[in-house]
Parts: C-alpha cells; sequence; structure tokens
C-alpha cells in the first residue's frame, strides 16, 4: 500500500511536471515564431488546428500499434465536448483581440471561482474554508504580477464570459468523460483530437482572417518558420496529453490554481529571456501567488484525515461477512487507469 502511495505521488508529479515544462516550452516557441520580431505567423487558430492534428495522428499510431486501445464512447459526446473546447479557443483568441491585456488577464483569473460554482452546481461538490482561502490569495497575487491596464467593451467582455464559462465546462468536462466511460486521458485525447483538427483546419483561417486581416494561405514560409511550427506541435501533444492526465489525476479546480505557476514561470522566463521587465510589483505578486499555492496544497491535505475517518466508518458498519464480500468484489473488478478530480479533490491536491 505505501509503495503504490508513493508509485501514484511520483506519477502525479510526473504528470504536472509534463504540463508546465510544455506549456512554459509552446508559449516560448509560439512567442518568437508569432512575434513581428521573429517569423510573424499570425494566425494562432490554424496554428491549434495543427496541434490537433498532429495529436489526432500520434493517437492513431497509438491505436495501430497496440500503446493504446480504442474505447467506446459515443459521437454525439465527442461532438459535444469538441464544440465547447473549439469555442474556448476561439473566445480566447477574441478575447484577447477585443480586450485590453489587463481585463483578459482579470478573465483569466475568474475561471477558479467560475470552475468551484460549477462544480458545487453539477456535481454538487464542496470547498473548505481553508480551500477557498488559498484560491483568494492565488488570485489576489497572480492578479497583482499580471493585472496592468484594465478597459472594458461590451463585444470584449461578451467573448470573455463565453472564453471563461466554455474553458471551464471544458476542464470539468475531461473528468467527468474520464469517469463516466472509464477511460483514460490519452484515449479520450486521441477520440477528440480529430474532430477539433477537423473542425479548426477549416474554420480556423477564416477566424484568423477576421482577427489579423490575413490569410494564412499569403504566408510566406520559411524553414525557420516550418521549424518552430513542428516544435510548437510537439509541444502541444506533450501539453494536451499532461492536461488530460492531470484533470483526470486531480480536479478542475486544482488545475487552474496550479496552472498559475506556469504564469509565474512565463514571466520569469520573460525576463531571463526576452529582456522583459519584471518589476517589485511583478515579485510581489509572484511570491504571494506562490505562498498561496502552498496555503491550497496545505488545505487540501488537511482534508485527508477527515476522508479517512468516513472511510473507516463505513468499514465498521460492515459485517465481517459483508466486508470480505465487498473487498473480493473490489480485487474483481478491473482497475481503473484514471482517478478523477471529483474524489480527488477532498483526498488529494489541487485542480488544472
Amino acid at each position: 500500500m505505501e509503495a503504490e502511495k508513493k508509485a501514484s505521488a511520483v506519477s502525479d508529479v510526473g504528470a504536472w511536471a509534463m504540463n508546465v515544462v510544455s506549456s512554459v516550452g509552446i508559449i516560448m516557441a509560439n512567442k518568437h515564431l508569432m512575434s513581428p520580431n521573429g517569423y510573424a505567423f499570425s494566425f494562432a487558430t490554424t496554428l491549434t488546428g495543427f496541434h490537433f492534428a498532429v495529436t489526432a495522428l500520434v493517437g492513431l499510431i497509438s491505436n495501430a500499434t497496440g500503446y493504446s486501445t480504442s474505447k467506446h464512447v459515443p459521437l454525439w459526446e465527442l461532438l459535444w465536448f469538441s464544440i465547447v473546447a473549439n469555442m474556448s479557443i476561439t473566445g480566447m483568441n477574441f478575447s484577447l483581440m477585443l480586450n485590453s491585456v489587463g481585463f483578459y488577464q482579470i478573465s483569466k483569473l475568474s475561471m477558479i471561482p467560475v470552475v468551484c460554482v460549477m462544480e458545487w452546481i453539477l456535481n454538487n461538490k464542496h470547498y473548505s474554508k481553508q480551500v477557498k482561502v488559498a484560491v483568494l490569495v492565488v488570485v489576489f497575487g497572480v492578479g497583482v504580477c499580471t493585472v496592468t491596464d484594465v478597459k472594458v467593451n461590451v463585444k470584449g467582455f461578451l467573448c470573455a464570459c463565453v472564453a471563461v464559462l466554455s474553458t471551464s465546462l471544458q476542464q470539468i468536462s475531461i473528468g467527468s468523460l474520464q469517469k463516466k466511460y472509464s477511460i483514460g486521458s490519452f484515449e479520450l485525447l486521441s477520440k477528440t483530437a480529430p474532430i477539433q483538427a477537423l473542425s479548426l483546419l477549416f474554420l480556423g483561417p477564416f477566424i484568423d482572417y477576421f482577427l489579423s486581416g490575413k490569410f494564412v494561405s499569403n504566408y510566406k514560409v520559411s524553414s525557420g518558420a516550418i521549424f518552430f511550427i513542428l516544435l510548437s506541435c510537439s509541444l502541444a501533444v506533450f501539453c494536451n496529453v499532461s492536461q488530460y492526465l492531470c484533470i483526470g489525476r486531480f480536479s478542475a479546480v486544482s488545475f487552474q490554481v496550479l496552472g498559475h505557476m506556469k504564469t509565474v514561470c512565463i514571466l520569469t522566463l520573460g525576463w531571463l529571456l526576452f529582456d522583459s521587465e519584471l518589476t517589485s510589483k511583478n515579485i510581489a505578486g509572484m511570491i504571494v501567488a506562490v505562498a498561496g499555492m502552498i496555503i491550497y496544497s496545505w488545505a487540501v491535505e488537511v482534508e485527508k484525515p477527515s476522508s479517512s475517518k468516513v472511510v473507516s466508518n463505513v468499514e465498521s458498519c460492515l459485517t465481517e461477512e459483508e466486508f470480505g464480500l465487498l473487498k473480493d468484489g473490489v480485487e474483481k473488478t478491473p482497475v481503473k487507469d484514471v482517478e478523477l478530480g471529483e474524489h480527488k479533490l477532498s483526498s488529494d491536491l489541487m485542480e488544472r
């Protein structure tokens, strides 16, 4: 049992580390690819279509070689999830275009309370006072170090609302689908990636034309741009897989909370690699945000004893014969390859 717990902890850390490294890496690669001082590839939605196309190809190869198995998920659920996920991507792009950077950052910070409310409504999930306080500390810290000018307009506000709601629903749905169909994170991603790739590659060029006034077909391709597109697509595979892994192992709230660690990493790397300004306000905000993440981890750990007591009380209410039958039934049940955030929040660390 002890060995299993250690192995699970190592696996959790590995999944999270993969997400942080790949997310930060892809942002750095995209910054160079899309920057006017780089290769000026200003077609974010189409690039996301490339990401999912490569991810779908990796999933197809994995299934063909027997590395992963394909489990049945109704097509209508895959289509519904893909629509929500694409609304999230498109909404974020439009929000960034129509809003100031400050308001865009505030909309991203609002995802944590929105996810909390949606999980309370959809899954009847409740949070302790310590967890709520930790979430507020993280939001405040990240807000201090990222929010600058805040300008709001009606169109931008509506796009931000769509982006926040669809992103929150997407992250909750990942865990729900994994639980409902006992499907692994990579297997679920392999099923949704082709649908997202086809839809984004079809609609992406038109969305990008609306955003940038340029068609991707008019872009002058260079060997350097191709290299960074391939690098971005490769990192996207790890980023997509690790996102599904993290939400499957933890919860959508924890994923959002610890996800702000990536914001701290990006600000630091931007200062180290791209000469971005790092003010005392940024540093103070990052310290507060990291403190909030530590408090959050502690708060979730505090909930573990009470969770263990509930299990112990249930066991003590069973007769020896009933407990033996229950134990036999559990041992004969196939072990799921995913532990979902709904059960992990009260006994494990976190969000995505």
